[in-house]
Formats: structure tokens, sequence, C-alpha cells
């Protein structure tokens, strides 16, 4: 029995907050390496430059990881009754997560397995589910306090709003029109949902700028500037012999380690906040 509490105990110590954010920082490093390291193209016997199949399918690991691991860091906030933030942002974000994984293993099955250009496939369905989530969940974040922003914050947030939307639409002018109507919808719909997250993300950033629970925050814009970022790359250099496995690519994992810290952070301080008032209440 004894044996047994104390492997239960290590098992819990284990898995602590502050345990879970070194390793998810860990995460990002090895990421950061693996990508830095090994995603030079090399030759092929044709002559053609590719990059190593397994070097590919490491970074569909990374990232895919990345974003299961937030997705359930993200439903354990859900299911806190101690957590500060509405459980439902909590929920609608962890949505947005783990859609996002299974929009990448589809997406990797259909571009590593299958050998196709994956333009539009089943991955699509989860990751157009992916900004929806995030859209609303972030929504509902600022919706619930007060956003009492001033002139020069308003100001940051529209000149952030106006570059992204001009570099989002000069991405999209240097790529080809498709001929698929379906194709083009969808491209629109990332570019307006990257535009419309990097905006929602940039007044989180100012409006929770100080104090121990609006670090969480902090980590969730990073997080959305982080798949901004990662989006236009993909739009920019995507094209009819693009590859996976790009430098810039690492920012999708950077994503999904962010959105992954936010919530830890934040748990911890709901824990924190917690036994603070439970101390009060003794006193």
């Amino acid at each position: 029995m004894s044996s047994s509490s104390n492997s239960s105990y290590r098992s819990k110590s284990l898995f602590t907050n502050q345990n879970i954010i070194l390793a998810s920082i860990g995460w990002g490093v090895l990421a950061l390496l693996y990508f830095l390291l090994f995603s030079a193209k090399v030759p092929g016997a044709d002559g053609v430059e590719s990059r190593a199949e397994w070097y590919v399918i490491g970074t569909n690991i990374f990232e895919a990881l990345a974003y299961l691991g937030a997705g359930i860091l993200c439903l354990r906030n859900w299911r806190s009754p101690q957590i500060v933030s509405s459980r439902n942002v909590w929920l609608a974000i962890a949505v947005g997560m783990l859609s996002y994984f299974l929009g990448g293993i589809f997406f990797g099955y259909t571009e590593i397995v299958l050998k196709e250009e994956p333009d539009v496939s089943i991955g699509d369905v989860f990751f157009v589910l992916t900004y929806l989530s995030l859209g609303a969940g972030m929504i509902l974040a600022v919706a619930s306090r007060r956003i009492n922003l001033e002139k020069w914050q308003w100001l940051i947030v529209l000149a952030i709003g106006l570059f992204g939307s001009l570099l989002a639409w000069w991405i999209s002018m240097q790529q080809a029109t498709s001929t698929e109507l379906l194709v083009t919808i969808l491209n629109w719909f990332y570019v307006v949902s990257d535009v419309v997250l990097l905006i929602i993300a940039t007044t989180l950033l100012l409006a929770f700028w100080g104090g121990r629970v609006a670090q969480s925050w902090r980590m969730i814009a990073a997080a959305a500037f982080s798949l901004y970022i990662a989006d236009m790359w993909f739009k920019y250099a995507q094209g009819p012999n693009y590859q996976s496995g790009e430098i810039l690519e690492v920012f999708w994992v950077f994503s999904g380690v962010l959105f992954g810290m936010g919530a830890v952070l934040e748990h911890d301080a709901s824990l924190s906040r917690s036994r603070r008032e439970r101390g009060r209440k003794r006193a």
C-alpha cells in the first residue's frame, strides 16, 4: 500500500506545472535545433534537391505533439472549477488545438504517404474548425473582461492590424489564382482568420499587460503571432515545387507550445489564487 502511494505521489510530482513548462520550453528548443540542423535540401539521384522523408516526418511529429499537448492542457483548465478565466474560453481553445492536431495528421498523411499536394484535404475541415474555435475562445476572453486601452494602445492595434492585412493581401496576390472555387475560398478564409487572430492577440497582449494572471494571455498572444508568421510563410512559399520543412515552419511548433504554456500558467495562477483565498478564510 505504501509503495503504491509513493508511486502515485512521484507520478503526480513529475507532472507539476513547473515541470510541464520546462518540458514545453525543451520541446520548442529541440524543434528549433531539428529545423536548423536538418532542413537543408540535398540533391537526389535525379539531381532534384529535396528534403529527406525522415526529416519531414520528424517535423510533423514535433508539430503534432505540441498541439496535442496544448489541447490536453487546455482541457485540464476547462475541467478545473478553480480556473480564473471562463471555462468556456479554455474549452474553445482546446477544441482548436485538438482540431489542429488532427488536421496536421491528415495533411502529413496526404503529403508523405499519398505523395499528393494537400491543397484541399480532409485536414482542411479540422483547420477551419481550429480557426473558428480559436477565434471564439479569444473573443470570449476579451469579452469577459473590461478592455480599457489608451488611445496609443488602440493605435498600436490598428497599426498591426493594418500591417498584417496588407502583408496577407500582398502575399495572396503573389500566388497564382486557383481555378478551383473551394481552394480559393479556403485560402481567403485562412488569410482573413489569421489577420483577425492577429488583431485579437494584439488586443489581448495590451489589455492583459501586467499581473501574474496576465502571463498566460501574453503566451496566448505570442502563440497567435507565431501561427500568423508560419501561415504567412507557408502562403508565400507555396508553389508547385514546395516541400514541407522550411525553417519558418518551426513557428507552428512554437504556436502549439505557447498555447500549452499559456494554459499551464493560467492553471498555476488559479491554484495560487485559490490557496490565498482559503488562507484568508481561515484567518
